[in-house]
């Protein structure tokens, strides 16, 4: 079978849930291999994770350049891994890291990329991507015709599968081409305990509607109760009732989970382009001609300050 290669993000020995639905996709369209980079004492913690996910194969490079320097490293040690290999397709995480190093990859290889690929299968000359283009009004299917695909895929596209498989590892001595650009200091994110946002497979957001910052109690409430990640919308954003980083949107986060509740958002097509792939979409809303009704799978016309704490409550409920 073709051999697919895979770049597994990771921390901490940890690998992220968006690296074990690359695997999982990999195996439509060839036989997986990891690609490991800069794992220091973790790499057979997360060798074994990409195994049970279908890495036949675990490529691992260690060095100090891969956390001391930005992007250039992993682009050299994934374009060697590659040409070694000769890889019939490379897959990344569509993360604002993820895009630049397989925008370097492709030139290094004289490949063409697909990025945001929200689906992917085997077609009769290749991999063949499915995308959402258009602020997510359209579906289209793409397939690169030079050279072995570059494809980044977005996050909760496909639920991770399971299917161990030998994971060999093979240690890898990389032959980096420098870098102008070091991390120069580090600085731990405060954790809130909830899910990343663009990872997460629920995601509750609130927007003008909440009024106040306060307001976003409640929606941080049903966030909780469901394990979900909290977003919010450009306005609220823009009127400081919550951090920019939560931000769903064009000039914000892009997130595609298999439930996205908008609590109090109007649905204008800059909240919508980052949020519209979303398996299903859930809209509280007191105007019924808002245009988010337009999109959704369920819609609740209501006051969210109602309808949020009645939903909390069912869900503990319902939980025990």
């Amino acid at each position: 079978m073709a051999e697919i290669l895979v770049l597994v993000d990771h921390a901490d020995g940890a690998v992220r849930k968006p690296a074990l639905e690359l695997l999982t996709l990999a195996r439509r369209i060839g036989e997986p291999s990891a690609v490991v980079l800069g794992a220091g004492e973790n790499t057979a913690a997360v060798a074994a994770k990409a195994a049970e996910y279908g890495a036949a194969k675990v490529y691992t490079a260690d060095a100090d350049a891969f956390t001391t320097q930005l992007v250039v490293p992993k682009v050299d040690a994934l374009t060697q891994i590659a040409k070694a290999a000769d890889a019939a397709a490379v897959l990344v995480t569509s993360s604002g890291e993820g895009k630049e190093i397989a925008a370097r990859v492709a030139l290094r290889l004289g490949s063409g990329i697909i990025t945001d690929a929200i689906d992917l299968e085997q077609g009769a000359s290749g991999p063949v991507a499915t995308q959402s283009v258009f602020a997510a009004s359209f579906q289209v299917k793409s397939t690169v015709t030079t050279g072995a695909p570059v494809i980044t895929v977005k996050p909760n596209a496909v639920a991770p599968e399971q299917a161990p498989a030998a994971g060999t590892v093979e240690q890898v001595e990389v032959a980096f081409t420098g870098n102008a650009a070091t991390v120069t200091a580090r600085t731990p994110r405060v954790s809130s305990g909830r899910p990343e946002l663009t990872e997460a497979a629920i995601v509750v957001s609130g927007g003008r509607g909440v009024g106040a910052a306060e307001g976003f109690s409640v929606v941080e409430d049903l966030a909780d109760a469901l394990g979900a990640a909290v977003g919010a919308s450009r306005a609220a954003v823009d009127a400081g009732w919550y951090p920019h980083t939560n931000q769903v949107g064009q000039t914000g986060k892009q997130v595609s989970p298999q439930l996205y509740v908008a609590a109090g958002i109007s649905g204008a097509i800059q909240h919508r382009a980052g949020m519209q792939t979303s398996k299903t979409i859930v809209a509280i809303n007191k105007d019924p001609e808002a245009p988010i009704f337009e999109l959704v799978d369920y819609g609740v016309v209501g006051d969210l300050f109602t309808v949020l704490p009645q939903l909390t409550a069912e869900v503990k409920a319902r939980k025990g």
